[in-house]
């Protein structure tokens, strides 16, 4: 056994030193959001003598889960992330270290010998974001991991600021995960040019480990009872101090392969490519049909207007659930002529009636976690108690 150490995740320095000597067998490491020092009640952790970082969980839909890292597990991530994009290079930092896709650029410059740009600022921004890109060496390929939501200011700004429009062109690749990103966003990202690869993965299995829709090296998936499994060398050991957490997460079939259980649903086509549909625990049931929320989500986000639309469940007397939606705008009279055309998009996606938006409620903008992604209880706390339309 070995330490933990927490690490402000702001000290971006900090957190690269230390991470450079967990993988080299040092304490393991705990890139904190909070720059506060632990509490003298908190418990001094120790890790196996393998884990090399802990990442903690968004909690988007759950109690944040820490998750445990080896150095083979982030090595391999890396491997298997080099190999995709044809060789190691040169990456801008533009996300949070104490989220997986952040540190995982650090684990990759790491591993590859190069020295990552940090974006300045505490807030994302176009501007930042281009003038941290002309700091790259152009001697190296040049990669980026990004969230849609930073994706998408890029992309509104490069409309009409040439120099985010070229900053997006200097990237051979970027990584684009952390959500669905709506097929609205990548349109407009392939109209401008710009080379992304969307990405699905999470803290458990060391980041992403499925590059558009297709395993990477070493990486194999399943579907059980519609949900999807992930196995691999870039799995984590577990939770931190949740013994029964790890046990529901993980499991070890007859022939000796460990399997993640990622909690979402999904498919594989006849050629193998992986089809997200969305999570296992947003499915409700109406009038005792199932619909999954990641589906109105995909469907509804092809209507004009609503790109960055989240799918919720509200509940219903007589059907006892039934979808919402929430969108950024301020036009209430497109509100409430909204839900035939987002009904027109559930039908076209083949959705049961019963999938169906009753309710339509637009925000000037949506509640995001540090990570980028939708706040969903916070919304859900919205659409309890407004009237919606």
């Amino acid at each position: 056994m070995k330490p933990l150490i927490r690490v402000p995740a702001s000290d971006v320095g900090a957190v690269a030193d230390a991470l450079r000597a967990a993988l080299a067998g040092g304490p393991g490491v705990w890139p904190a959001a909070s720059p506060r020092p632990p509490s003298p009640d908190e418990p001094a952790w120790l890790v196996d003598d393998g884990i090399a970082l802990v990442v903690e969980t968004s909690g988007s839909t759950d109690a944040p889960k820490r998750v445990l890292l080896s150095a083979d597990a982030l090595r391999a991530s890396a491997a298997a992330t080099e190999a995709a994009l044809h060789g190691p290079g040169q990456w801008l930092l533009a996300l949070p270290t104490h989220y997986i896709a952040g540190a995982q650029v650090l684990v990759r410059s790491i591993v590859a010998g190069t020295e990552p740009v940090l974006l300045d600022g505490e807030h994302f921004d176009p501007a930042e974001f281009a003038a941290a890109s002309a700091r790259l060496d152009r001697r190296y390929p040049r990669y980026t991991s990004l969230v849609p939501v930073q994706l998408q200011r890029l992309v509104d700004a490069a409309r009409t600021d040439p120099t985010v429009a070229d900053a997006l062109h200097v990237f051979d690749r970027i990584l684009l995960g952390g959500q669905a990103a709506s097929p609205a966003l990548t349109l407009a990202a392939d109209t401008l040019g710009v080379r992304i690869t969307r990405t699905y993965g999470s803290s458990e299995t060391a980041g992403g480990c499925v590059y558009d829709g297709r395993a990477l090296d070493d990486v194999a998936v399943r579907i059980t009872e519609g949900a999807v499994e992930l196995s691999g060398p870039m799995l984590a050991d577990g939770y931190l101090g949740d013994p029964e957490r790890t046990a529901a997460a993980f499991t070890t079939d007859a022939g000796g392969v460990r399997w993640y259980r990622t909690g979402d649903l999904g498919e594989l086509t006849h050629d193998g490519t992986l089809r997200i549909r969305g999570r296992a625990d947003d499915v409700l049931i109406s009038g005792g049909v199932k619909v999954s929320l990641g589906e109105v989500e995909r469907a509804v986000r092809t209507v004009p207007g609503f790109a960055d639309a989240v799918a919720l469940r509200v509940p219903d007397r007589e059907w006892g659930e039934r979808a919402a939606v929430v969108a950024t705008g301020t036009d209430a009279a497109a509100a409430s002529g909204a839900r035939e055309a987002l009904a027109a998009a559930t039908d076209a996606a083949g959705l049961p009636p019963a999938a169906r938006p009753v309710r339509v409620e637009l925000v000037d903008a949506l509640p995001l976690l540090a990570s980028g992604k939708p706040d969903r209880r916070a919304l859900e706390a919205r659409m309890r108690g407004g009237r919606g339309e």
